[in-house]
């Protein structure tokens, strides 16, 4: 019988088993996750999870009790040590599976500051992975001072949610404002001024020379020349694609897990999905990071893998909710050369045009 592995137990990897069973799979299924809880929402994490508005459970993807129901085997906790692709193997710890068809859904690693100059002092926090935010839920008590680093999306919810916990919120954007990398500059004053409505401390062009601390983060020194006195700091200085297993299977890379369109990677038996992959995109080639394009481009790949020929055609689209305002963009912030606004009540519309 027939045996897929995924490897990367997020949103792609969920509902790229779900849509083989769907599609009348009855092969065997396995889905492989390094995290002990089943496959779980990310973005509600720097929102209303770390808000403390929604429980674990709520997180979760699917019931635990649907991979039973629909014999996919989920094998989490286990991190892949070594793939095979000529024997088509893959080893957990000594454990090793054999497969016939492979997908890699390792999604992304977020980037950490440098030890050099202070990212391993307790207290310097990413926002990637539920165990991040568990770790750093019990310092966000009212009159606490946080560093942000990062002027994006999850720099921003952790702003909102830390200054509506009653904390004194600092964020640094090296860029010259926030927001810069996928979103007009309209849109980044929008948000800006909203912050700062709710006490936020912005400082655009401004980076980190060093956190500084014994053990601990209790200061930072930033490239202005300010010294601020902190009690813990967030990281949110982007993500990269999680490519180590695809180069231990020899796969090619470019800008994450090299596609074709049908999301098939240089091994024909091994394909790719979510925020790990790269596809061809209007003459060129992308990656997306987000939740509509993890699951859009491994339903594709799911239909593919059975003897599917449909190419994965793209429709990025984002949001963040920050307080009590959404955030939503559709299309890439590139290419442009006109803006148009729009505003209502409280609300703000900003189309970027091309001729």
């Amino acid at each position: 019988m027939s045996h897929i592995v995924v490897i990367g137990a997020g949103q792609a990897g969920s509902s790229l088993t779900a849509k083989l069973r769907a599609l009348g799979y009855d092969g065997d299924v396995t889905l492989i996750g390094e995290e002990t809880a089943p496959p779980y929402q990310r973005p509600p994490l720097s929102k209303k999870y770390l808000l403390g508005e929604m429980d674990l459970e709520r997180l979760y993807l699917r019931p635990e009790s649907f991979y039973a129901d629909q014999n996919i085997a989920l094998r989490l906790g286990s991190k892949v040590t070594g793939i095979d692709a000529t024997a088509k193997t893959i080893m957990l710890g000594d454990d090793a599976i054999n497969y016939d068809q492979l997908a890699l859904t390792t999604g992304s690693i977020p980037r950490l500051l440098p030890a050099a100059i202070g990212g391993d002092l307790d207290g310097v926090f990413p926002v990637r992975t539920l165990s991040d935010v568990d770790a750093m839920t019990p310092s966000f008590e009212a009159g606490g001072h946080v560093l942000i680093i990062g002027g994006g999306y999850i720099g921003l919810e952790a702003a909102a949610v830390a200054a509506s916990k009653g904390l004194k919120v600092t964020l640094v954007e090296m860029a010259d404002r926030i927001l810069q990398r996928v979103a007009c500059p309209e849109t980044s004053d929008y948000f800006r001024e909203l912050h700062t409505g709710h006490g936020v401390t912005i400082l655009e062009g401004v980076g980190l020379e060093r956190l500084t601390g014994e053990g601990k983060v209790t200061g930072a020194v930033l490239s202005n020349g300010d010294v601020l006195d902190i009690d813990f700091a967030i990281v949110g200085v982007g993500i990269a694609p999680a490519t180590e297993l695809a180069e231990m299977a020899g796969l090619t890379l470019e800008n994450g897990i090299k596609t074709d369109a049908h999301g098939r990677t240089s091994d024909p038996s091994i394909w790719a999905a979510g925020d790990c992959a790269s596809f061809p995109y209007r003459g060129g080639r992308i990656r997306l990071e987000s939740v509509p394009n993890a699951i859009d481009q491994a339903e594709i790949v799911a239909a593919n893998m059975l003897g599917g020929t449909e190419d994965y055609v793209a429709k990025p689209w984002f949001w963040s909710d920050q307080y009590d305002i959404k955030l939503q963009i559709a299309g890439l912030n590139s290419g442009y050369d006109s803006i148009v606004t729009r505003a209502d009540g409280g609300g703000a519309v900003a189309l970027v045009l091309r001729r």
